[in-house]
Order: structure tokens, then sequence, then C-alpha cells
């Protein structure tokens, strides 16, 4: 084992970190132009999630919370029928 390959290693890692540290950066401005230009950031942070996913499974998983979020809905509404001592 070479500390001078070491050294290089941790240097090259220190350097990505420090870029790293510079785009997160660059990402809070745009986020506060976002803000300022009147957009909401927390819409846009899920924008920008949903468009990094591939397309098949963004729709895989918006039909799924739309399918939790029906049932729910349904089972939501039975309870409160129950608890009312309707017929469902």
């Amino acid at each position: 084992m070479s500390g001078q390959q070491l050294l290089s290693f941790c240097e090259r890692i220190e350097r990505l970190h420090e870029e790293k540290k510079t785009i997160e950066d660059d990402i809070r401005e745009v986020y506060a132009e976002v803000a300022a230009n009147g957009y909401d950031k927390k819409v846009l942070r899920e924008v920008v999630k949903r468009r990094s996913k591939d397309p098949d499974a963004r729709l895989e998983h918006e039909t799924l919370v739309d399918l939790y979020e029906q049932e729910i809905a349904n089972a939501s509404r039975a309870h409160s029928r129950d608890a009312r001592g309707e017929a469902a």
C-alpha cells in the first residue's frame, strides 16, 4: 500500500466534496430564485424528483399512490357509516 496513492485518493475525494458543496450552493440559489418569482419551492422539488425517475417507474408509483389513496378513502367512508350505524 502506497502512502502517496492514498494521499492522492484523499485529495481527489476532498476536491469532489468541494465541487459538490459548490453545486449544492448553486442549487440553493436557484430555489431562492424560484421563491422570489412566486413559485412553491417544495412543489418544484417534487417535480424535479419525479422527473429524475424512469417514466415507467414514475407512472407505476403514481398509480399505486392513487390506488392507496382510493382504498383509504373507501375505508374511511365505510368506517364513518359503521360509526353512524348505517348499512354498507
